[in-house]
């Protein structure tokens, strides 16, 4: 087929020379070739065809009183980040996402770059973060992970945090060849999705990005933010294993991700502990909610702690088997549907639609 006939993967629509120059000066930059309109006709004509529309402020307003037909892959640039309407504005359109420039140059050229790998639809990506020390948190992750593998989806698992146990331990996958952390570090601006994926130690299919044994350094946000981007251009699922200290990476993960968790063990204590964390969490997370895990004596209900931290309930882990500390130290932890790790992961998986190819 020629390729003059299919439709632009990126539309620009705006009237405004000076925010049109920024825009092609960063699709440019990522060697994306958009279609351009200059006025709300062109832009109603071309609506529905490109993968992603970028609307100029200056259109936002008259495009909403013509109330386009909804749709994905609209975002709002130029945006004055000062102006309290701005968002109003762009929610009218149906917009999922409003970059002022320059603050938001780096995030919008990945946007743009997205298209490069097929679009801009991201994985489902699910961040997990303990509401206490020891909630379980990497074996939940962990959990998650391998049963989303097993489901045929394609899977990758991030450890996001340096000074954690390392959830390469608990897949058994330190000794596998491929990049870690550590060779990732400087990683910045757009980073190619399908070369990570190629690059990271598998385990049964699965891809792993975890820490070495070296000193951990800390880790950079723009390392996070380009990390995570390519996870999710290149997988069905994406989870990530955080920590629970806040610093600039965790952040950026946690507002990439499509919904954070938080792993609580149903006991007063524990439940003190992670109503310290519930506010920040709210300032970055899109969507927090509980994962209320059994404590080793009888506590407090699942709806007790989701009660008491004002979080919907997405999932409970049961009473764990008694050889999980000896799976999780000798890597060969092994969530089958009848444990409680792998009856809590089908219930999140479930509960994000990602059946995948195998019944659940």
């Amino acid at each position: 087929m020629d390729n003059t006939s299919l439709p632009p993967a990126v539309l620009f629509a705006t009237a405004d020379e000076m925010l049109l120059d920024d825009l092609l000066r960063l699709a440019a930059a990522v060697e994306v070739t958009p279609q351009v309109e200059h006025d709300l006709l062109g832009l109603r004509r071309c609506w529905q065809s490109p993968v992603l529309v970028v609307v100029g402020q200056d259109l936002v307003e008259p495009l909403a009183r013509a109330q386009p037909v909804r749709r994905s892959g609209v975002v709002v640039a130029g945006v004055d980040a000062d102006d309290p309407e701005a968002y109003r504005r762009a929610f009218a359109i149906g917009a999922e996402g409003v970059f002022p420039l320059p603050a938001e140059e780096a995030a919008l050229g990945d946007k743009l770059a997205d298209t490069l790998d097929g679009g801009v639809r991201s994985a489902v990506t699910l961040a997990f973060v303990g509401g206490c020390g020891g909630a379980g948190v990497t074996t939940l992750a962990a959990a998650v992970a391998m049963t989303g593998s097993r489901r045929g989806l394609r899977t990758m698992v991030i450890d996001g945090d340096p000074l954690g146990g390392g959830i390469d331990l608990a897949l058994g996958s330190e000794a596998e060849q491929g990049s870690r952390w550590p060779e990732l570090i400087n990683a910045a601006g757009r980073v190619s999705s399908g070369a990570l994926r190629a690059a990271l130690p598998l385990v049964n299919g699965l891809a792993v990005l975890s820490w070495d044994q070296s000193d951990a350094p800390a880790l950079p946000p723009e390392a996070m933010r380009s990390v995570v981007g390519a996870a999710q251009r290149s997988s069905d699922l994406v989870v990530l294993d955080m920590p629970r200290r806040p610093d600039p990476a965790s952040e950026e993960a946690f507002v990439r991700a499509t919904s954070t968790l938080l792993v609580v063990p149903r006991n007063v204590r524990a439940c003190a502990a992670a109503a310290r964390l519930v506010l920040p969490l709210r300032d970055v997370a899109t969507d927090l909610r509980l994962v209320a895990r059994e404590p080793a004596l009888s506590g407090l209900s699942a709806v007790d702690v989701a009660d008491h931290l004002s979080l919907p309930l997405a999932a409970s882990v049961g009473r764990a088997e008694r050889e999980l500390a000896a799976q999780m130290d000798e890597g060969r932890f092994d969530p089958r549907p009848r444990t409680a790790y792998g009856r809590a992961a089908a219930e999140l998986l479930d509960l994000f639609g990602l059946y995948g190819q195998v019944a659940a």
